[in-house]
């Protein structure tokens, strides 16, 4: 499969202003079944979530498979739809959509533990399919809880304290949620149907903002924001969400294959699709 793009585009930097930029097709890495989510830590390292083979497979930036775990199954290290894979630092986190539980991992792909809430009688902290999960600079994680259309807020110590976006919480309720992503300043920022919305670390709805499509998925990286659905992506600067004049720059790609994720990293663009990784090199046009 081979993709050639060249597409003079404007890219929104962390100091909030506006460079010409130039994005070139550099290739692509990975061969999957059906990849669903993937994720970059701070070291370079590629955690991708394949929902056919059950799978986590991590790659180094040259697409060599470094590792891989899973297969379908309950007990540890195997999944049943891993829909959707968070790269921290040190550790992995893993939302284990049908078995109802998050499993964590170390950097390498050791398995730590996992955290399930379906014994529990307390309302508040059970939580059903989760879609995505996350961890705040804070230590706090964060579970997006689809059965009951909220997300969770847990302490590093797996303690609750609070929930975000359920049915109470007014005109910031959440109706259709498909994913989540933290910002470096703790902000929430969930994918609604055509909307991002906005909340504190706290939970407190902050702003709603309309998208030009219907969003899938949406990473965080430094100060910059991905958004995609299967054919586009929005991307933007994380101080562009305090603006009253909202205007993500969108691109297009034409690819064979739908889009399932995208990620910007190292001014390279990141996007994923069922079968492969493509990359886009972002370059300062003259």
């Amino acid at each position: 499969m081979k993709f050639k793009l060249y597409l003079s585009i404007l890219l929104f930097t962390s100091v909030n202003y506006i460079l010409p930029q130039t994005i070139i097709y550099s290739g692509q890495i990975g061969s999957f079944n059906s990849a669903k989510s993937f994720s970059i830590n701070s070291l370079g390292y590629i955690y991708v979530s394949d929902v056919s083979s059950n799978e986590i497979i991590k790659l180094d930036t040259l697409g060599k498979v470094i590792k891989s775990i899973g297969g379908y199954g309950w007990k540890e290290s195997s999944f049943d739809y891993p829909i959707d894979v968070f790269a921290a630092t040190l550790n992995i986190y893993v939302a284990d959509k049908n078995n109802n539980r998050i499993q964590l991992f170390d950097k390498d792909l050791n398995f730590l533990s996992y955290f399930s809430t379906q014994d529990s009688d307390d309302d508040r902290i059970k939580f059903r399919y989760p879609l995505s999960s996350a961890i705040s600079s804070q230590g706090d994680i964060f579970i997006l809880d689809s059965d009951n259309r909220r997300i969770l807020k847990f302490n590093s110590r797996w303690e609750y304290q609070t929930s975000i976006g359920s049915y109470d919480a007014g005109s910031f309720a959440l109706v259709n949620p498909k994913h989540f992503t933290i910002t470096n300043d703790a902000k929430i920022i969930v994918v609604d149907s055509k909307n991002l919305i906005l909340f504190d670390q706290f939970g407190n709805g902050i702003k709603k903002i309309q998208l030009p499509f219907e969003a899938e998925n949406i990473n965080a990286t430094f100060q910059t924001i991905c958004v995609n659905d299967k054919s586009q992506i929005a991307y933007f600067a994380d101080s562009d969400l305090e603006s009253n004049n909202f205007n993500p720059f969108i691109f297009k790609p034409k690819l064979e294959d739908d889009v399932e994720d995208s990620f910007l990293y190292n001014s390279k663009l990141y996007l994923l699709t069922k079968s492969t990784i493509l990359i886009y090199k972002i370059v300062q046009s003259n």
